[in-house]
């Protein structure tokens, strides 16, 4: 047997003897995830700078505080998410219980992404924990401090006859995903999201793939300014742009292009300095093969503001480009990089056209002081999520579903989402052992004469309705 096979069997063991169901086993664990981020803290800060020199503020908003929040927000509410759902009955079955038991999966694989190492291991893990599963995770090999910090330590905390961390390259990982898992949830591109679909089907395994695009932002000659391009430039410059719900690129008019620019222009600065290179809150490309693929992408349209790249340092400036085309490099990839391309639209009707025209994105985004534009948008486009007036922002409620649609992805997470996405939803109809007579006219021979009082027992009714013209 395979390590990988043996350490499926073994948490397997562990589930199927009932340990991870009762709610005071998974509270523990969830508490014990808690210690794990508040005594690991600095480790995780000297992680991610090291892996892409990601300032610590960034990381205590979008790694720590997330997870802290999205682990309260389980702790405060597991209890009622647990209970069964008890549904409507029909006459026959009046007298029985009938219900939804939300039940653990099993052994579940979660497969972490680079760029935000913690957030998106940690966070699916509070919801497999918080349904009761056992879990074999994968932190991404891209960032390898954070991986040896996770593999390292964070099995000190957890339960390891239940939880599992695996250190895996590519070919590695293909073999893991030979084995038979409950339930996979992944986080990357959508390239190698078909290849773990491919392999989960091989069991029938159901996923939950987070993956990703070019998520539109539409400008509409109606806003300040000032505040949509901070609010812009933070959402596509945060953590060096690669981030999986930044603004990909600005949909505006010419109009708006000339005011956005300068705007632009002095929120770069502001935020980053004259000089972005030698500001402390600026991140840098995660490897050299990433850095290779962004830099290339900058030779589409017209550089109007940074540009300026380092090999040495993976450094890529705050960059926007004008006079972009659709057919141009920068147009037919997620960029995951610090680069903002704007193209030019007539109307709001034909910005809603070109994103039509394109795979669904994972977030759109719309900035407007009229609300019937930003209903126009919301009303006549699709996407895994959208934001109005900001960009990033909704990340952080966890009440909020998170996912993609399409190519962007399947299935939903945060908060109660995460707690149903790891639990199957399990019918349960408990019948009383007597009133035999009662069943009597469903059984054979068949009589023609009891088919109406069937009907009425089992069928439902159309409730009266009134309808407003």
């Amino acid at each position: 047997m395979s390590p990988h096979a043996e350490l499926v069997s073994r948490l397997r063991a562990a589930w199927l003897s009932g340990k991870t169901r009762p709610m005071e086993y998974r509270l523990a664990q969830l508490e014990a995830l808690g210690r794990f981020l508040d005594e690991k803290k600095q480790d995780i800060l000297e992680a991610t700078a090291a892996d892409m020199r990601k300032p610590p503020f960034e990381v205590e908003v979008s790694e720590l505080s997330i997870c802290r929040s999205e682990l309260n927000h389980t702790l405060n509410n597991l209890g009622a998410w647990m209970k069964d759902k008890h549904v409507e009955k029909n006459w026959a079955t009046q007298l029985d219980s009938a219900f939804i038991r939300k039940d653990p999966y099993g052994v579940v694989l979660i497969i972490g992404p680079w760029n935000y190492p913690i957030n998106l291991l940690l966070v699916p893990l509070i919801g497999a924990i918080a349904a009761g599963n056992c879990v074999v995770m994968k932190p991404s090999e891209i960032t390898r401090n954070v991986e040896r910090l996770v593999a390292e330590t964070l099995p000190r905390y957890l339960d390891e006859d239940c939880f599992a961390v695996v250190t895996a390259g590519v070919e590695e990982t293909t073999r893991l995903l030979e084995n038979k898992f409950d339930y996979i949830f992944f986080t990357g591109s959508p390239s190698v999201g078909r290849i773990v679909m491919t392999a989960a089907a091989k069991h029938l395994t159901p996923v939950t793939l987070e993956l990703g695009g070019k998520n539109p932002c539409y400008v509409s000659d109606s806003c300040n300014v000032q505040n949509v391009a901070r609010r812009v430039a933070w959402g596509r410059f945060f953590n060096a742009g690669q981030t999986c719900v930044a603004p990909d690129y600005v949909l505006c008019s010419v109009e708006m292009q000339e005011k956005l620019l300068p705007a632009l222009r002095e929120a770069i600065t502001e935020f980053y300095s004259p000089n972005p290179r030698e500001s402390p809150d600026f991140g840098r490309i995660v490897g050299d093969r990433q850095f290779q693929r962004v830099q290339a992408l900058l030779h589409s349209g017209h550089t109007a503001i940074g540009g300026q790249t380092d090999a040495g340092e993976r450094y890529i400036a705050p960059t926007v480009l004008v006079e972009v085309q659709q057919d141009d490099p920068v147009m037919q990839e997620e960029i995951f990089g610090p680069i903002l391309p704007i193209l030019t639209v007539a109307s709001v009707d034909d910005a809603i056209a070109f994103i039509n025209a394109r795979e669904r994105p994972l977030v759109l985004y719309v900035f407007s002081s009229r609300k019937e534009v930003v209903k126009r948008v919301l009303e006549r486009t699709s996407s895994g999520g959208f934001c109005a007036n900001d960009t990033i922002m909704h990340m952080t409620i966890p009440s909020l579903p998170f996912g993609g649609i399409g190519q962007s992805g399947l299935g939903r997470y945060h908060g109660r989402s995460s707690f149903e996405t790891f639990s199957h939803q399990r019918s349960a109809l408990l019948r009383g052992a007597g009133r035999e007579t009662l069943n009597t006219p469903r059984y054979p021979p068949y009589a023609p004469h009891r088919l109406p009082l069937l009907r009425a027992a089992t069928e439902t009714k159309r409730r009266a309705t009134c309808l407003l013209l």
